[in-house]
């Protein structure tokens, strides 16, 4: 698509918002529940699409992707109403006699930038969000998963009019062009770098972001853990979609005196969900393409892997891995790794861990597994991270009553459910001044008023 087809899109998007139409509660109603039986309808064909792109099975792409999209259109079609309301607040004594309220508006019409490793769901989810408060969106999702991107131009197709949602595919040249037009809001996933581009665009224009970016979440085993239930939890977290997700553990940051025995869990665990021979498990995915293949692979220190450790670049296969002894200055320390690659470091005391962490740019994720309160309560506290669990992975990105997301180098923002709504709404402080009365107090010439009324009015 071209830079004269994206403008004229984005110039009928405004006009249509400019019409007050999709302000009508009723109206985003009947969009959500259009684009709910759109997905229903297409299951298998995006079930099929995310096979090809990522290999996942029929089962993990219903459970991560389908299943939490019609999740939050869900929890939208319940809660709606009430998000969009004004909510009246406290007037003070000293603008008696006024109501005050906010009230939620839609910013307008909005861009949505979705990444290639949930290609369904990190594309929907905040379009359902962005709908929900009363916006127009302009979708484009990663080149990088053609399948699931035509899937999502059909769905889309079938619901809306491209006044109201339309999705331009592509690649570099169409995310340029998009992020060189003004939009009134801005809404990114993905890398760090990419992020950086965007916000540098969003500048230009003013125009507020949201970036779900990433980084290297710990996952901390503290020695009182249940490590039988650690390994399995962490197993299902790292390896899930072949470690390409922006919340798995990037690496497990344990104890030294309980390391072996975590290890002899993982080895079990790793062998009990993906098979001996996991690279013959249909269950098991791919990574995305060559570039990444060989980028993960070369994270690798074959000295170090204890587990794992085949791939086939056929298929662009590479087994559940772990890597033992390692350090914070080993090349797979220095970036995200985003695969199925799992460091093992060690720390000493829990303090030694927490300052080391904090030392380090903020993580989208942190994961501790501890049967001491004190600690878990120590760590959630003291350490700087977006999201994360006690005694369990990934899953609080799965509830739409906790907001997601990161901050500083891991992103800002944060959507899904109700802060989902209130990240792409605007939200309008209005005070409702009464004719009847009059307070002369704020008035010239101030000679002529009594401060000490001033005074028991404003303190």
């Amino acid at each position: 698509m071209n830079e004269t087809d994206i403008k004229q899109i984005i110039s009928i998007q405004k006009t249509f918002f400019s019409t007050g139409i999709t302000l009508s509660v009723d109206y985003r109603i009947n969009a959500l529940k259009k684009l709910k039986s759109c997905i229903n309808k297409y299951e298998n064909d995006i079930i099929e699409a995310i096979h090809k792109d990522l290999g996942k099975s029929r089962f993990e792409s219903y459970m991560c992707e389908i299943g939490l999209v019609l999740g939050e259109i869900s929890y939208m079609l319940k809660h709606i109403r009430s998000f969009a309301r004004e909510k009246r607040v406290r007037t003070p004594l000293s603008q008696f006699h006024s109501r005050s309220f906010k009230k939620p508006s839609p910013y307008g019409t909005v861009l949505i930038m979705s990444p290639w490793n949930y290609p369904f769901l990190l594309t929907l989810d905040p379009l359902v969000d962005a709908i929900a408060a009363g916006n127009t969106a302009v979708i484009k999702p990663s080149a990088y998963s053609p399948h699931t991107s035509q899937v999502i131009v059909d769905i889309i197709g079938k619901c809306f009019d491209r006044e109201y949602v339309s999705v331009i595919t592509g690649g570099r040249k169409e995310n340029t062009c998009l992020l060189s037009q003004q939009f009134d809001y801005i809404f990114f996933t993905g890398s760090q770098s990419v992020g950086r581009e965007v916000m540098q665009n969003a500048a230009a224009y003013l125009t507020p972001v949201t970036l779900e970016l990433g980084g290297k979440s710990p996952c901390i085993v503290e020695k009182s853990a249940n490590l039988k239930l650690a390994a399995k939890r962490i197993v299902f977290g790292k390896f899930l979609n072949c470690g390409q997700t922006c919340v798995a553990p990037d690496y497990i940051y344990c104890d030294a005196a309980i390391k072996e025995k975590l290890l002899a869990e993982i080895r079990k665990q790793i062998a009990i969900q993906f098979g001996n021979a996991p690279l013959q498990n249909k269950d098991y995915g791919k990574i995305i393409n060559e570039k990444h293949f060989q980028r993960i692979l070369a994270l690798m220190d074959t000295k170090k892997i204890i587990c794992g450790g085949q791939s086939d670049a056929k298929s662009l296969q590479i087994e559940p891995t772990v890597m033992d002894n390692v350090s914070f200055s080993d090349k797979v320390m220095q970036e995200e790794i985003f695969g199925p690659l799992l460091p093992v470091l060690t720390y000493d005391s829990l303090d030694t861990a927490m300052r080391q962490i904090n030392s380090m740019a903020h993580p989208l994720a942190l994961y501790i597994f501890t049967s001491d309160k004190h600690a878990a309560k120590k760590v959630t506290a003291q350490c700087g991270f977006g999201g994360g669990c006690i005694n369990d992975t990934v899953i609080h990105l799965a509830t739409s009553e906790l907001g997601f997301g990161g901050f500083g180098e891991s992103g800002m923002g944060c959507y899904h459910g109700k802060d989902g709504f209130a990240t792409f709404s605007h939200y309008k402080s209005i005070v409702d001044k009464k004719t009847w009365l009059d307070l002369p107090m704020r008035y010239q010439p101030y000679k002529n008023i009594n401060e000490k009324l001033v005074r028991f009015f404003l303190k």
